[in-house]
């Protein structure tokens, strides 16, 4: 047996193959990616934008993923590895701080992924099960900025405003600054101010010193210059009993740019808090054929696992006993229920809805979920975080700075000046490089974009959105859960001599005794028009044989058991109701009726209407369910059930196009299901009957060639999600949905979908204007340091005002300009 050429699943005994396309596929989905988009000469072109292709495929070890407290830049990322790659045993890692996650391939015969973790937890990172991480992060940098700045920080800045200060403009000091009373209170300015920088500015200085390690210079080796030379030229200058002292700026640098960095993490964190109602999909435990719970690290291939109607498949496995309708939506995106019988292959993380089966464990004890799981972290770990638009003009800037600063205070000295003095003179230009405007006009933008986009229901989970969403060339939609709103639903009643009011009815009686989802849509839709009451999961009683439930495409034999006990009051008595794979027959009304496949109606004694037989057929064409009543001889009506398309979906992808971007439909649905998206002008191109294996690879392909943006509410999506420039969770999905994505909407409106491209087009723009601002004032200001014209006061003066007009700027609401 091969593998499929495009996502590598087994092809089975008859792949899908086509004289224009090379290779063999597992199905049409993957053979329809691989006509149209088989011409990319070299996929792992990619590593340039987003290194995925792994050098060491080959290794033959173990691999764990961990999470990492206190990334946040690119040179977190590269410190890391170079950590990872330091210890014995370690052949490999790549970190990602946008999702706060190391990759590590080691030998287990050397080193034991328990100890892992604490070997990686070096410089102030704290690296822990990526299951568990660390909680307390969070409250230590609020400590760190309350204790160090609101309380020492803020005591030595009253010691100025009350001694210094005043002396700085004329007035005579309060006290003897020269005498022993000046001597204790610098001693006590000192002692504050270095508890400021080395304790609440310690993520800084480890920033810094990572930047250095890393040959990356960033925005926190300039705040760090700034702020330790002021704090060394006052040192220096207290010792040799000087009083211009120049803590303050210190205090300032180290407060202003820990405030905004916490500014932005607190609206981060408000933003993120709104995932908490989403639902996990993972099982810790299994029940085995005699009822018994075992953990499912005990499970062995072959094992026979009972899975009953409203749990998961925890394993890929065959069914051994039974038959049912299994719910694959979460796994292939699959909108309609498929029956398995004995034999048939079962999918890992998909749901059993109706009845219980025996699960027979596949030969690897894997499930397709936990494979899902897995390469969503292979993803996720080697896709590297896109360093802020600061940081990048960092490696140029601040060289520079460093370069002129040195460069003035040799000129100074060269002229004739005291050391001191030109010591000034370079301590004025660090200051005067206004870190502190550089430093907030990132995180304060991306707070702004974060709070905005917060409030039309969208939830930014990475700061790459900000960059990457402005360059999006294609936008990739999944259709079931994404374009439809994934719920079964009673969509249309057709019906040939009798009232469909009465075909309605008499259906949703019998299909009470039904768990099958569709038989949920009929008898739900009828309780909404005040008919028949919703079926109750225990009224079926417990003489209702239960072997299945209907579903599209099925063929059965069309035998059906016809006899029922009296009526009940109601018109139905659904002890007397039989249910198979094909449909529900039962009595009502003193008639059988029959509901379910058109399987059910192919007898002599049964009459079809060909009216009602090409009703059926147009619905399956659409991608629905049809569902035929009959009773007396004659089949009255057909049910159409499925899935309806979201509200507004035409003016979204109208809206994309018109944006100039390509729209793409990827889902793993039927063909007939997507072809409604096919039809309309704004749809670029369509993907059907896709695995969820190769979603990724087909968005691998596209972003060959372009910046692609994926929208997906499932963990199928999640690979995919995870694969494109930009990943979009939509609210209705699972938390591996919105654990992939860069952003996740909570709402059940697709138009904030274009919303999501408006708030971060404005972000990004108010980044660039925060940034402009800033380096336009150090063109001004810089050589007036070097000139003389300003002192150190002077330059954190006009460093304030400079943070100042940031903040003020990053204030401004930002959707309200798109």
């Amino acid at each position: 047996m091969s593998n499929c050429t495009l996502c590598d699943l087994p092809t089975g005994d008859d792949p899908h193959t086509a004289p224009d396309v090379d290779g063999e596929f597992c199905c049409r989905g993957c053979l329809a990616v691989a006509r149209s988009l088989d011409d990319v000469d070299d996929v792992d072109d990619l590593d340039e934008r987003r290194p995925e292709a792994r050098a060491d495929e080959a290794f033959d070890g173990e691999t764990t993923f961990l999470h990492v407290d206190g990334m946040h830049c690119a040179t977190c990322e590269s410190f890391l590895e170079l950590t990872a790659g330091e210890q014995e045993g370690v052949a490999a890692a790549e970190a990602s701080y946008a999702t706060d996650t190391i990759r590590v391939d080691y030998d287990p015969d050397t080193v034991s992924a328990a100890d892992l973790p604490e070997r990686l937890s070096v410089a102030g990172y704290t690296a822990s099960d990526r299951a568990d991480p660390d909680p307390d992060g969070d409250d230590v940098a609020v400590v760190r900025f309350l204790i160090g700045g609101g309380l020492f920080g803020m005591m030595a800045m009253l010691w100025y405003v009350l001694f210094l200060y005043p002396t700085y403009f004329g007035y005579e000091p309060i006290l003897d600054l020269g005498g022993v009373s000046g001597t204790y209170l610098f001693a006590q300015v000192w002692v504050f101010s270095s508890i400021v920088l080395f304790y609440t500015g310690y993520p800084i200085l480890r920033g810094a010193y990572v930047s250095l390690r890393a040959r990356q210079p960033n925005m926190d080796l300039l705040v760090s210059l700034a702020a330790a030379s002021s704090y060394a030229y006052s040192t220096l200058a207290m010792l040799l009993g000087r009083t211009d002292l120049y803590f303050d700026v210190t205090i300032a640098v180290i407060l202003v740019v820990t405030a905004g960095n916490h500014y932005e993490s607190l609206i981060k964190r408000r933003a993120t808090g709104m995932l908490s109602d989403l639902t996990t999909a993972g099982d810790r435990t299994v029940r085995t054929e005699s009822g018994e719970t075992v953990a499912a690290e005990a499970v062995d291939p072959g094992d026979r696992l009972l899975v009953r109607p409203g749990e998961r498949v925890p394993f890929d496995g065959t069914v051994a006993e039974g038959t049912a309708a299994v719910d694959e939506a979460l796994v292939t995106g699959e909108s309609l229920p498929a029956t398995k019988r004995e034999g048939d292959e079962v999918r890992g993380g998909t749901v059993v809805t109706d009845a219980p089966v025996v699960v027979e464990v596949g030969e690897d004890a894997t499930s397709t979920l936990d494979t899902l799981v897995r390469l969503l972290w292979e993803i996720q770990s080697s896709r590297s975080g896109i360093q802020r638009l600061v940081d990048k003009l960092a490696t140029v800037f601040v060289p520079l700075v460093v370069a002129v600063a040195v460069l003035g205070a040799a000129a100074t000295f060269a002229l004739g000046s005291a050391p001191v003095d030109a010591a000034l003179v370079g301590l004025t230009v660090l200051i005067v490089s206004c870190p502190c405007a550089l430093g907030l006009a990132t995180p304060l933008a991306i707070a702004a974009g974060i709070r905005d986009a917060a409030r039309r229901g969208i939830v930014i989970v990475s700061d790459a959105v900000f960059e990457e969403a402005a360059d999006i060339d294609t936008v990739v939609l999944d259709k079931t859960g994404t374009l439809t709103d994934g719920e079964m639903r009673l969509l249309d009643t057709v019906t040939d001599g009798a009232s469909p009011d009465e075909v309605r009815r008499r259906a949703a009686a019998v299909e009470r005794a039904s768990v099958h989802p569709v038989a949920e849509a009929i008898v739900d839709a009828v309780a909404a028009d005040g008919g028949s009451p919703a079926r109750d999961d225990a009224s079926a009683g417990p003489e209702t044989a239960t072997d299945g439930g209907v579903t599209a495409g099925d063929e059965g034999d069309g035998t059906r058991p016809a006899d029922a006990p009296p009526d009940a009051a109601d018109g139905t008595s659904t002890a007397a109701v039989t249910v198979s794979d094909r449909g529900v027959t039962g009595r009502v009304d003193g008639e059988v009726v029959v509901v379910g496949h058109r399987s059910l109606f192919a007898g002599a004694e049964w009459t079809v209407p060909a009216s009602l037989d090409a009703a059926g057929e147009t619905a399956r064409e659409a991608g629905r369910v049809p569902v035929f009543v009959g009773w007396e001889g004659s089949v009255v009506g057909v049910l159409v059930v499925g899935d309806e398309v979201r509200d507004g979906w035409e003016a979204v992808v109208t809206d994309l196009a018109d944006g100039g971007r390509r729209v793409v439909v990827l889902t793993g649905d039927s063909a007939a299901a997507a072809r409604r998206f096919e039809e309309h002008p704004a749809v670029d191109e369509t993907f059907a009957e896709v695995p969820p294996e190769a979603k990724a690879e087909t968005v691998r392909r596209l972003a060959a060639t372009e910046r692609v943006a994926v929208v997906g509410d499932g963990s199928n999506d999640a690979p995919a999600l995870a694969a494109a420039d930009l990943g979009v969770s939509v609210a209705s999905g699972t938390d591996l949905a919105a654990d992939a994505a860069d952003a996740v909407l909570l709402e059940d409106r697709l138009s904030a979908i274009p919303e999501l491209f408006a708030v971060t087009r404005g972000t990004n723009r108010r980044l660039k204007q925060n940034l402009g601002w800033a380096f336009v004032y150090n063109a001004v200001a810089i050589p007036m340091a070097i000139s003389g014209v300003l002192n150190p006061l002077l330059a954190a003066l006009a460093m304030a005002t400079s943070s100042v007009l940031v903040v003020t700027n990053s204030a401004r609401p930002i959707y309200k300009e798109e």
